[in-house]
């Protein structure tokens, strides 16, 4: 039989059942390798993501991404709080037996596949046979705690679905006028990366050109609009970061803005608004030249003085790491570049890719 070059998955003879466990904290290349070298291996395969309730990485995160990363296997969390090693206590393997069961009722499995020394002696006590898995771990060479402790240094062996974790979010704010587009713009180039545009701009600008509204006309209406379309494009936009993402304002400049023009703000858009952080802000001084918008209703000097301080006295209620860049655009943009790569590892190329 000729089995198409696209779909090189066996189609008989294959095991029933099989199991794969781990912490996946966080999943890695090695860890994808390992779970489709199972899925290929036999018809029904389940993953049992372990967790502590003091680990870094959420236990729950964990489980989320490997259900979505591997949406044809039965996904499972594994809560319990067990002991991790053989010396922790005397009954160790039964333990393990019989939370696994727990957690698997009703399952009986073929094969345990593990790239451990532990994998043979689990597999006995679960009625499987083990299949080892590049126990030399040499055909995608990768370390977990390697991956947990530098992951941008890593970030090719970081599965799209877990990258937006890692990704350092950098969000430009500021008065308006002080060339706060341009920047994000010029910095996502400048790192091969990502920008978030401001989705209260895109929309106004919308409603004007379909004729639905007179420009600089905003409604209470349009709030809750704004703020969910900037969250939800800042998400998405995540997965295609490549280690640092620009974001071009915030939830925060929606809470002002809420009150600037109808003296309040949804609650669960400053809720929203408290709970969201960056890595770095980058706050935009007033001292260059204003230039006119429709968009724009504060060109009084004093008045975005007034706003910039607003946003120093938020910045630092909150706690938010912050940096103020004054001067002309030249400036700005060094100064920007340079706050960035601190955040990022020496031996990383910050250089945008061709």
């Amino acid at each position: 039989m000729t089995i198409p070059a696209g779909d090189m998955t066996l189609t008989d003879g294959r095991p029933e059942s099989g199991l794969v466990f781990g912490k996946f904290m966080p999943p890695h290349e090695g860890h994808v390798f390992l779970i489709n070298f199972a899925r290929r291996s036999v018809r029904r395969l389940t993953i049992l993501v372990c967790s502590l309730p003091d680990e870094p990485i959420p236990g729950e995160l964990r489980y989320r991404w490997m259900k979505e990363m591997f949406p044809d296997a039965n996904v499972v969390h594994h809560a319990a709080v067990v002991p991790q090693e053989p010396r922790e206590h005397p009954d160790f393997w039964n333990i393990w037996k019989d939370s696994i069961g727990r957690h698997c009722p009703g399952e009986r499995f073929d094969c345990l596949f593990t790239s451990e020394d532990y994998g043979w002696k689990m597999a006995e006590m679960l009625g499987a046979r083990h299949v080892p898995v590049n126990r030399r771990r040499d055909l995608v060479p990768v370390s977990g705690t390697a991956v947990r402790q530098e992951p941008l240094r890593h970030w090719e062996l970081l599965p799209p679905a877990v990258r937006p974790y890692f990704a350092k979010r950098v969000c430009i704010v500021g008065p308006e006028s002080t060339g706060k587009s341009t920047l994000v713009r010029n910095l996502a180039e400048r790192y091969g990366t990502v920008c978030v545009e401001e989705y209260a701009r895109s929309l106004l600008d919308e409603y004007v050109r379909a004729g639905r509204r007179q420009p600089g006309e905003v409604r209470y209406e349009d709030i809750e609009t704004i703020a969910r379309g900037q969250a939800a494009a800042e998400d998405a936009l995540a997965r295609r970061a490549n280690r640092v993402m620009f974001c071009d304002t915030d939830l925060l400049t929606t809470v002002y803005w809420s009150r600037f023009y109808f003296g309040r703000c949804p609650d669960w858009i400053e809720g929203e608004a408290a709970r969201r952080a960056y890595d770095l802000y980058l706050l935009l001084d007033v001292d260059v030249p204003w230039v006119a918008d429709p968009q724009r209703p504060m060109p009084d000097l004093e008045k975005r003085r007034q706003y910039l301080s607003w946003w120093q006295d938020e910045l630092r209620r909150l706690g938010r790491p912050y940096i103020l860049i004054s001067g002309g655009w030249g400036r700005r943009f060094e100064a920007a570049c340079a706050a960035v790569d601190r955040l990022l590892p020496a031996s990383v190329d910050k250089k945008a890719k061709p």
